[in-house]
């Protein structure tokens, strides 16, 4: 029998001279306009043969963890351009008595923490038998205080949304990496294997630095996420294209199967190429979707109570499919307040953050409680958080309508469910907000222990990527035990 022992163009450009002539491919397209925004192309275009933990670097297939882990599925709440901590859930009343002063003189000079001190204009309670500290602005998630883990001393390393999203998203601020849902996906498979395994909700556009907080990267790129812009409300709009009006499912099927045997002999030749592979995978999934995504989406067939409790809202929208997605199989879900960088109140923060509360309190109350309900939580990671905080400083310069600049060192994120230690804060910040004071976590340990909570030991959940083996924690990373229930 013949057999093909040629190599294509990109693959000997790709295995001679250390790459080099891959490297100035992927510079040729990208001033070409071939790839698109740019964002992770040279690297997908040099992407290295790797295999998932089961053999098969696309597998979407279930695969098991390193250890028995207490989630088997994350729903990460991002409030996307960085909650005040000191108005939320890291009471501060010492700046009450340092109001209108100057924190330190040597500040002066900060751009950022060089205005006077800015008390919070909202009262905070205990709340619970735990008897955590939640401001008024979530009055419904404060009955929920005994689910929460409130994680006040968040450490990132650049207070900037671009840089904080990359971070938080994928551990690095610069360098294109995989996103943690990607991570998940690749260690974990998926459930559900008509449903992506990584779905992202974002209404009415993308959050600052776009696809990048969800992409694969270097993975394959079947472990890249799925945007879904929740601005709509009907089930064929959120999930497009879904129907064939042309063919019937038999043919479709022979369809497939035909387009799919020629896509195989396509890769045969090719060395496994990532890309084609993935695309071979996605095209898979497309079609298994047209069974089970419309049902996904189609919270009218909820009951009225429970409709009722999430909230015919935006945010309630999002935080009931978030649960419908999760009980379905999918892996990760990942939910924005909305397009850009919603939270960002520099100014005005006395009128925003409340308005952004109410927007998502009473929702995410919702979440937490139909979780439990259900029997969910115990295996959901939920996450509460943004990219960074805000100083307790006031934006200089001081306007009519003051507001807070973005801070880096000692802000919060609360998680619940997923083995978290529920009804406990953890860590501290000094007593006006200015830095951590004790127990600092790093995002590189909010990744290492999310992993963790999943089942992975994150030194040893690797991709081999350009001669080394990556890791969503790079060389940093501790699992804080201490929040681990």
């Amino acid at each position: 029998m013949f057999e093909r022992n040629f190599i294509d163009r990109r693959t000997m450009l790709h295995r001679s001279g250390m790459g080099m002539g891959m490297l100035a491919l992927a510079g040729v397209l990208r001033d070409g306009g071939m790839l698109g925004d740019g964002i992770g192309s040279s690297s997908e275009l040099l992407a290295a043969d790797a295999m998932s933990p089961e053999g098969n670097a696309n597998s979407l297939a279930v695969r098991p963890t390193h250890f028995p882990g207490k989630a088997k599925r994350v729903i990460h709440l991002f409030a996307n351009g960085g909650p005040s901590q000191i108005d939320t859930f890291d009471p501060k009343p010492m700046l009450a008595k340092m109001h209108g002063k100057t924190l330190d003189d040597k500040l002066k000079n900060n751009r950022r923490l060089g205005g006077v001190a800015h008390q919070s204009k909202f009262k905070f309670q205990k709340h619970g038998k735990s008897g955590i500290e939640i401001s008024e602005l979530f009055p419904e998630l404060s009955k929920h205080a005994d689910k929460l883990c409130v994680i006040r001393s968040m450490v990132t390393d650049v207070p900037n949304h671009e840089p904080g999203l990359m971070m938080m998203n994928c551990g690095d601020i610069v360098r294109p990496r995989p996103s943690v849902g990607a991570w998940t996906l690749y260690g974990m498979g998926t459930e559900n294997q008509s449903l992506p395994g990584y779905v992202v909700m974002c209404p009415s556009g993308l959050p600052t630095a776009a696809t990048a907080n969800w992409r694969n990267a270097f993975l394959p790129g079947i472990f890249q996420g799925t945007h879904v812009d929740t601005q709509y409300t009907n089930p064929e709009e959120l999930v497009a294209n879904i129907d064939n009006d042309y063919l019937v499912p038999s043919q479709q099927k022979r369809q497939m199967d035909l387009i799919q045997n020629l896509n195989r002999m396509h890769l045969a030749d090719r060395s496994d190429d990532a890309q084609l592979s993935g695309r071979i995978e996605s095209l898979e999934l497309a079609f298994r979707m047209q069974g089970e995504a419309r049902d996904a989406f189609d919270i009218s067939t909820e009951t009225k109570e429970t409709q009722q409790m999430y909230g015919d809202s935006l945010q309630g929208r999002q935080m009931l499919i978030a649960r419908r997605l999760s009980e379905r199989g999918v892996r990760y879900v990942q939910v924005y307040h909305g397009a850009g960088q919603p939270w960002d109140s520099h100014a005005s923060i006395e009128r925003n953050h409340p308005r952004l509360a109410r927007e998502c309190d009473g929702p995410i109350a919702a979440l937490l409680q139909d979780l439990d309900q259900r029997g969910l939580l115990d295996e959901t990671l939920v996450i509460w958080g943004g990219e960074m905080g805000r100083t307790p400083t006031v934006q200089l310069p001081v306007s009519a309508n003051p507001g807070r600049d973005h801070h880096d060192n000692g802000f919060t994120v609360w998680m619940a469910g997923g083995g978290v230690k529920a009804g406990t804060t953890y860590g501290t910040t000094d007593e006006v907000g200015l830095s951590v004071a004790e127990n600092p976590v790093h995002v590189h340990d909010l990744h290492a222990t999310i992993l963790h909570l999943l089942g992975f030991d994150h030194t040893r959940l690797t991709y081999r990527y350009a001669g080394r083996d990556f890791r969503l924690t790079d060389v940093h990373g501790h699992v804080v035990h201490d929040i681990i229930g």
